[in-house]
């Protein structure tokens, strides 16, 4: 949470071992204080100064980066990977976290780093399951999860609200009403926060209930009914005639090429093996149920955007009765993109795996009980439920009211993330209750939407070219864009 300046005058992320740490950690820091600091570093990196995007000279190509991210990826899932990000400049935002962590590692930061997302676009918020059943909504993707600057993911979150309201036919104006709205419920939930107990922040959660309350705008409470009602009839029972058939008294995952394919069975075994070594990760209780259950079924699933290409398991789990069922997902997990720009990144999880889950149970107020990691063939894996009620409000449905609306809610729930973790106070004390860093980051929002039109145009040229390949598939045409 200590600062230093780099060589270009920007505040960057200090270690953990550097001097400046261990200055702030001698003694205790009362709330006030760490609100002083982070007030004092506005001296350091003004407010205003978020609001600068202008593409360097020596700005690395995103077309090399994105094929950079390839390497390891299954070569014949690539195309499609390629083929959802070019259906929109917003789909070509969720698939190239690894562009923007490049970008906005070398902008002026306070060197406030709590837990982040790292991939906190608009997109990456849902609804899922909490352990009672109850439908709950927060950030749900953290392939990218790692410590790193607060603003990191509030920049990526704006400038993801501003592609969206583009992609949706939302005026400029309407677009900046949207990220003013996401920003200023940053600032208020977070210095609200800031002053609550450290137990208190960690109970912090939006149900449906309160989301609904929350919602002011009409059509937004109709598309958050019409999400919920969807969410809650994604359950592994209800997965089955989607996903299975039955044959010779046995239930088969089916396939549908590329998206759902069947493994050899020499992996399936592997993978079986790993599963049973994921059940050690588990808290005792869940260990015992989930061992409760025989695997009967594995394939590979294509899932996402930015995930495609790595590899992706479903697995099929049956209890006492044909329809006691669980469906697990193994997703690999690789090193953050924001690792490289973090001082002191080997210092934390040798397991990318167990990375994700731990991140995910810190940045989220309740997570899946059946979170665990495993590794198969020397590839790191985290493991959780496939259809735990999981679901999203369709932003290709909402208006420009509603979006500003919704903006706002994930602002909170940014906030809410963060102030779970570290430097809360230094937070509030840095943003202040003004709408200083409001306009400032509008003014990014637009800018980088800029960037990122171009960025995307030029990815349509490269393929055009045939410097990448692309494939369409039916399965993900008219999804890529805003739905998972």
């Amino acid at each position: 949470m200590a600062t230093t300046q780099s060589p270009a005058g920007h505040v960057i992320l200090a270690s953990a071992d550097s001097e400046a740490y261990r200055t702030l950690r001698r003694r205790p820091m009362s709330r006030a204080e760490r609100f002083e600091l982070g007030r004092n570093l506005r001296q350091q990196v003004p407010r205003i100064d978020l609001g600068d995007w202008k593409a360097p000279v020596n700005r690395p190509d995103p077309i090399e980066l994105i094929k950079q991210s390839h390497e390891g990826r299954l070569d014949r899932l690539v195309p499609i990977r390629v083929d959802r990000m070019l259906a929109s400049p917003y789909g070509f935002l969720r698939g190239t976290a690894v562009v923007m962590a490049q970008d906005v590692a070398h902008l002026p930061a306070t060197g406030i780093t709590p837990v982040i997302c790292g991939d906190a676009h608009l997109g990456n918020f849902g609804f899922y399951a909490s352990p009672e059943r109850d439908l709950v909504i927060d950030l749900n993707d953290f392939d990218e999860a790692h410590p790193g600057a607060w603003e990191w993911d509030l920049r990526r979150l704006v400038a993801s609200i501003w592609v969206a309201g583009r992609h949706t036919g939302a005026s400029e104006s309407q677009c900046h009403a949207s990220v003013a709205s996401c920003v200023a419920a940053y600032r208020q939930e977070v210095r609200f926060l800031a002053e609550e107990p450290l137990l208190s922040r960690s109970y912090e959660r939006i149900d449906v209930d309160r989301l609904h309350e929350r919602a002011s705008d009409t059509a937004l409470r109709d598309e958050i009914a019409r999400a919920a009602k969807r969410a809650r009839s994604r359950t592994s029972d209800r997965a089955l005639p989607r996903f299975t058939t039955e044959r010779d008294g046995r239930r088969y995952i089916v396939d549908e090429p590329p998206l759902i394919t069947h493994v050899p069975d020499d992996e399936a075994e592997r993978i079986a093996v790993a599963l049973d070594e994921y059940l050690q990760t588990l808290a005792p209780h869940w260990h015992r149920v989930l061992g409760g259950y025989t695997l009967v079924d594995i394939a590979h699933k294509v899932v996402g955007v930015g995930s495609v290409g790595l590899r992706a398991y479903v697995a099929l789990l049956e209890g006492s009765s044909a329809d006691d069922v669980v469906f697990l997902q193994l997703k690999q997990a690789r090193r953050s993109v924001l690792a490289r720009f973090v001082h002191g990144d080997s210092a934390w999880h040798a397991h990318q795996g167990q990375r994700v889950v731990e991140y995910q149970q810190a940045l989220q107020t309740v997570s899946d009980p059946l979170l665990g990691w495993t590794t198969i063939d020397g590839l790191q894996y985290y493991v959780r439920q496939f259809r735990n009620m999981k679901g999203t409000v369709p932003l290709d449905a909402l208006d420009p009211s509603a979006l500003t609306d919704y903006a706002g809610i994930v602002g909170h729930l940014l906030a809410k993330g963060h102030a779970r973790t570290s430097g809360a106070s230094m937070i509030a004390g840095y943003v202040g209750s003004s709408d200083k860093l409001d306009r400032a980051l509008c003014r990014f929002a637009q800018a980088y939407a800029d960037q990122t039109e171009a960025d995307h145009e030029r990815l349509v040229k490269a393929v055009a070219r045939g410097v990448m390949a692309a494939e369409n598939v039916q399965q993900g045409v008219g999804k890529t864009a805003f739905r998972p």
